[in-house]
């Protein structure tokens, strides 16, 4: 593994615009960040896939003793959203995506920090922009990257009908998102409908949701998270399922850090993952607080030696928290990377790289481009 440095491209700005990464800089600076790329062996490539398959698999069979064994509390599942997350796992409702972030160093076995298995983001730049990047910069590489064209197949593959696809105004990334994968689903054939969940109601007479045009939302995508759906004013109807929502229910138990503790619990010393505790006395001094839910790295802190090195901010924790042992993040002239694998229909299908400065990754860590030699 080596980190380049590199000339961006003339117009950088522009060229990733034009591929729907409007999001590209923040008041710090880059987030799209083509002065570096990383350089990985193919070899690399496929340890992170397989750690990223032999995950997914381990998460769903963690999903399935929290279910048997009604380890709710220990995720801090509220009760109104127990019988449709069983009922959801019992269908086997569709999954269309997920990240897992993992810290890789090129030479130890991959390790799971988290997995980002309900709302993820950095999908547009991994799945579309680094590869134009690809194309301009070194077209005789390749790429870990085959999440377009398996998003695609995922949306041909599973159900028909109408999909709304909805998300929350006025955040550029999460609109992308939302607009990316309703485009990937208009590519497989599928009908679509842009909606905001600001204009999603509850239709009392017919008792369904609908749209802001009355119609009836039978399949939706929402970019908005499970756990916070549950304290909408609508979510005293989500026990009457009317509606199948992507990704499902069952989602929560996956996206949820206090699987972390259950999955070391279940595997002890597996080499993909990381001891996790309920609480912090079996990793001494020295290990990582998070809550059982947050994102972008919020509320995240970093103990060593029984003293804080670093710690985020946010509005996350009121579900508690989980320890995991300190992650070995590789080094490269002070800048350190995370390598989120994306999984498209339960299969590993690419790679995203972000880096940062700091030990946590957060809002504003850079995504960096990333090619190996075939």
């Amino acid at each position: 593994m080596h980190r380049h440095a590199l000339s961006p491209r003339p117009s950088w700005r522009e060229k990733v615009e034009q591929v729907g990464l409007t999001y590209h800089t923040h008041e710090s600076g880059p987030y799209w960040d083509e002065s570096s790329c990383y350089e990985l062996t193919d070899a690399e490539v496929d340890t992170l896939e397989a750690a990223a398959n032999t995950l997914h698999e381990l998460c769903l069979q963690a999903a399935g003793a929290v279910i048997k064994r009604n380890w709710w509390s220990r995720l801090a599942i509220p009760d109104a959203a127990i019988p449709v997350i069983k009922n959801s796992w019992e269908r086997d409702d569709f999954s269309l995506y997920g990240r897992f972030d993992l810290a890789f160093d090129g030479g130890a076995a991959p390790k799971l920090l988290e997995y980002n298995a309900d709302t993820p983001t950095a999908l547009v730049e991994a799945a579309v922009v680094q590869w134009h990047w690809l194309q301009d910069s070194f077209r005789n590489a390749d790429q870990f990257n085959s999440i377009h064209e398996r998003l695609i197949e995922a949306w041909k593959s599973h159900g028909s009908g109408r999909i709304h696809f909805c998300g929350v105004d006025q955040q550029p990334e999460d609109e992308q998102t939302v607009l990316y994968l309703q485009d990937t689903a208009h590519q497989a054939g599928r009908v679509t409908k842009r909606t905001t969940l600001a204009d999603v109601g509850w239709h009392e007479a017919r008792r369904c949701f609908v749209d802001q045009d009355d119609q009836k939302i039978e399949t939706a995508f929402k970019l908005y998270p499970w756990e916070w759906m549950w304290h909408e004013e609508f979510a005293g109807f989500l026990p009457l399922e009317t509606c199948r929502f992507l990704e499902p229910a069952w989602k929560m138990l996956l996206s949820n850090k206090g699987l972390l503790p259950i999955l070391w619990e279940l595997n002890p010393g597996h080499p993909n993952l990381l001891p996790a505790f309920e609480s912090p006395e079996p990793l001494g001094g020295s290990f990582a607080k998070k809550p059982r839910l947050s994102r972008e790295g919020a509320n995240v802190e970093l103990v060593e030696n029984g003293q804080v090195i670093e710690r985020n901010e946010g509005d996350y924790g009121e579900e508690g928290f989980i320890y995991q042992a300190l992650a070995r993040i590789p080094e490269f002239s002070g800048n350190r990377p995370v390598f989120g694998v994306w999984m498209i229909d339960h299969e590993a299908a690419g790679l995203g790289i972000r880096e940062d400065t700091r030990r946590i990754t957060g809002n504003w860590s850079r995504f960096i481009p990333h090619f190996f030699q075939p």
